[in-house]
């Protein structure tokens, strides 16, 4: 006995002589009969476990996740500090004036946001009112003048180069491609014993959260150790002034081990912090 054929594909129905209409039923079974050309597959390749993630750009499952903020705090890894140099001048004031820029609304903000400046303010205005014409300009002007008195200081303290003091400097952060990013200035403690104070600290905005005013603080607590060895003290402490709504910069210097101790500002009411840290 002969096995029975394998069952294959149905034949094609044979179109009558005359053709098929387009659209037909025939036309069709035809087209569905038209063998495929073969196509060639790229074979299948497996994820590189190095390779960077398509969501957070960090190492896959080899270097773990990591966030951005971290990544970007790795980058300044060829961070090095030098005294500012002649051609440097203009960077570092600009980028002085631009940090005073940063928190000056927020403190004048705050300044006249307490009861007393409040009190002073509506004392004005009313002496003001039996002056000027206007009640609505009798309100604004004393407010205007107050937040112009209170930038101006700030500029004047922050915002400028300050003189060359006992430490040497102003200092600069520089990354390995040349650019200046941050600017440090330190000045003898005007207390007795070993130490230093920080009368300048700012970095640029494109390089801020990178790791560089971390850089410049352990530049600061290395100069003022060495003065305190030189002095012969068995321990140096290091200042940082803050303004109040330098939230930013208290932040760094409490995870870096400083404490808020004391300050100043006006009327009772604290304007700027001053951390410090044993050393």
């Amino acid at each position: 006995m002969t096995p029975p054929p394998a069952a294959g594909p149905p034949p094609c129905p044979r179109p009558p002589p005359g053709g098929s209409p387009p659209g037909s039923l025939a036309t069709v079974a035809k087209a569905r009969c038209r063998p495929r050309p073969a196509t060639s597959l790229p074979p299948a390749t497996l994820p590189d476990p190095a390779a960077p993630s398509p969501v957070t750009g960090s190492p896959g499952p080899r270097g773990g996740p990591r966030s951005a903020r971290a990544r970007a705090a790795m980058a300044p890894g060829h961070l090095s500090v030098r005294e500012m140099r002649e051609e440097d001048k203009a960077l570092v004031l600009e980028m002085l004036k631009a940090g005073v820029k940063d928190t000056e609304n927020r403190v004048a903000l705050h300044a006249l946001t307490r009861p007393p400046a409040l009190l002073l303010l509506a004392a004005a205005s009313s002496g003001l009112r039996f002056v000027l014409a206007s009640c609505a300009l009798a309100l604004l002007l004393p407010v205007l003048l107050a937040v112009a008195a209170v930038k101006l200081g700030l500029r004047a303290r922050w915002g400028s180069l300050p003189p060359p003091g006992g430490l040497g400097g102003p200092w600069v952060a520089v990354q390995s491609s040349g650019d200046v990013c941050g600017v440090l200035a330190l000045a003898p403690r005007a207390s007795a014993g070993g130490g230093a104070r920080v009368t300048r600290l700012s970095v640029s905005r494109r390089h801020r959260r990178q790791g560089v005013g971390t850089r410049l603080l352990a530049f600061a607590e290395s100069r003022a150790r060495a003065r305190a060895g030189g002095l012969g003290e068995p321990q140096a402490q290091l200042v940082v002034p803050v303004a109040v709504a330098a939230w930013g910069v208290a932040g760094m210097l409490e995870g870096c081990g400083y404490q808020a101790q004391g300050g100043w500002g006006c009327m009772g009411y604290t304007l700027v912090r001053e951390f410090c840290k044993d050393l």
